[in-house]
């Protein structure tokens, strides 16, 4: 089985890395879209109120805030649901962020179908996309609590814009503090040479489940944690082709343009293998609960098994 310590939102995650960010350097800077709490950047806000900044519901001014923050010297961190972080002022993050490379860290909470009764409007499935295809930004989607934390202070201090991707809802607690976590470095979390899962975000945990599946089937999956879409791990990417000889892709996002086509670009200019991906399959989510929705939609760890076994017969 899976070892696991409790369950607690990844948001919680980004808030922790914050506050220890705020107790370390005094130009860390956090602004919010009037959804403070629910994105879990109060505690900041209550410890640092002169380096904290509500601007109301208002995305494109702040983002277009902590670009002039980042040209002042600042490190500024905002955070909003994700499909307002990046939807909303995409423009801005292009053509202000972007272009000029400044150091604007996003965050992007309430990801993927967890976050379930708020429905479509609320449900971040394609800022992965449109966000990987934007010059100079980096894209994150950590796999728990832990490594969201880890995720927000190694992005303080990797240089440009970064999108960090984290949820709202309790998801299971799996790595550890001393879990290596790298920008842009792949986490091999169970060696196998049948097949290889890759996977970012939520569906980590899924995918180690999947593994315990095919396990009893006498398959031997690799599992792969791919915490950095962009830039992706191409060694990790390439050695688990070459090793197993079959990928399957799993992700909280839209099939078009996510984590699976990144993969895929790499696999096809480099080593190409069978691929089958895990993902929302060009529909608009819905009201419902966030464990209830992955399940209709096609994600939970059975859904990754039987994907894996369908590669298998292409391999």
């Amino acid at each position: 089985m899976v070892e696991t310590f409790g369950k607690k939102a990844t948001r919680f995650g980004f808030g922790e890395g914050l506050v220890e960010l705020g107790k370390k350097d005094s130009k860390v800077f956090v602004l919010g879209a009037d959804t403070i709490s629910s994105v879990a950047i109060d505690g900041f806000k209550k410890m640092f109120p002169d380096r904290f900044l509500n601007v109301g519901i208002a995305e494109t001014n702040l983002v277009g805030m902590a670009a002039g923050l980042a040209v002042a010297g600042f490190i500024p961190f905002v955070a909003t649901y994700g499909v307002f972080a990046s939807g909303r002022p995409w423009e801005q993050i292009r053509t202000t962020v972007c272009y000029s490379n400044l150091n604007v860290k996003i965050g992007g909470s309430h990801s993927g179908l967890m976050v379930g009764p708020d429905g479509a409007t609320h449900q971040a499935l394609e800022e992965i996309a449109i966000m990987r295809c934007i010059p100079n930004m980096k894209v994150i989607s950590p796999c728990d609590l832990i490594e969201t934390k880890k995720a927000v202070i190694a992005s303080a201090y990797c240089d440009g814009p970064v999108y960090i991707r984290y949820g709202r809802e309790n998801t299971p607690i799996f790595t550890k503090e001393n879990t290596p976590f790298e920008i842009g470095k792949a986490n091999v979390l169970r060696d196998g040479k049948d097949v290889a899962i890759l996977a970012c975000g939520t569906m980590v945990y899924e995918s180690l489940m999947a593994a315990e599946v095919l396990e009893k089937k006498g398959i031997k999956a690799r599992v792969v944690n791919i915490h950095t879409i962009k830039p992706i791990d191409e060694n990790a990417i390439i050695d688990a082709a070459k090793d197993c000889g079959a990928i399957v892709t799993a992700e909280e996002h839209q099939i078009s343009g996510g984590f699976g086509s990144a993969v895929s670009e790499v696999l096809v200019r480099n080593y190409p293998v069978p691929v089958e991906m895990i993902a929302v399959n060009d529909k608009f989510g819905q009201s419902g609960e966030g464990v209830d929705l992955i399940v209709k939609y096609g994600l939970k760890d059975i859904n990754i098994a039987e994907a894996a076994l369908k590669v298998l017969k292409r391999k």
